[in-house]
């Protein structure tokens, strides 16, 4: 995994510098930076390809900290895009951004994930009804993981 120190360097360049991507790649792994509508950072990581002639190391499922009923085929996941931490609200004493029985439009921010002190709105990309919200704040999240349910309209 890239060390923390170096992608806290990366992020900061990449605002000092006003660049809205930045890709490094080496034998190892793969970094990807784009900041988005609002500047914050978000980050994608990958171990790079095998090298020919050797095998990939499995690959861990995201876990949806869910129970059964999350696989119901008719809601849609709104997935974390990010390692982070997860927060329902903007500040403490301000109101969820999304709730169980809220409307949403694809686009409305329902949460943030804060990643190395980088705080990223994230937005349903459906339109519907929050069935269930899987996370509670200050929850870790990983990638892929889902947050929440939405029956969608």
């Amino acid at each position: 995994m890239i060390d923390t120190r170096k992608l806290k360097e990366l992020v900061r360049l990449m605002v000092e510098n006003d660049l809205s991507e930045l890709d490094l790649r080496d034998q190892e792994e793969k970094v990807t930076i784009r900041r988005g509508p609002q500047g914050a950072p978000v980050m994608q990581y990958a171990p790079a390809a095998p090298a020919p002639g050797h095998a990939p190391a499995p690959a861990a499922a995201p876990s949806d900290n869910g129970d059964a009923g999350d696989h119901d085929p008719d809601l849609a996941a709104i997935e974390s895009p990010m390692v982070g931490t997860f927060y329902s609200k903007p500040s403490p004493d301000a109101d969820a951004f999304a709730s169980v029985g809220d409307s949403v439009s694809a686009g409305k921010v329902v949460c943030i994930v804060e990643a190395m002190k980088v705080f990223n709105e994230i937005k349903s990309e459906v339109s519907g009804t929050i069935e269930k919200m899987l996370v509670k704040d200050g929850d870790a999240v990983e990638f892929g993981q889902k947050m929440f349910l939405v029956r969608p309209s």
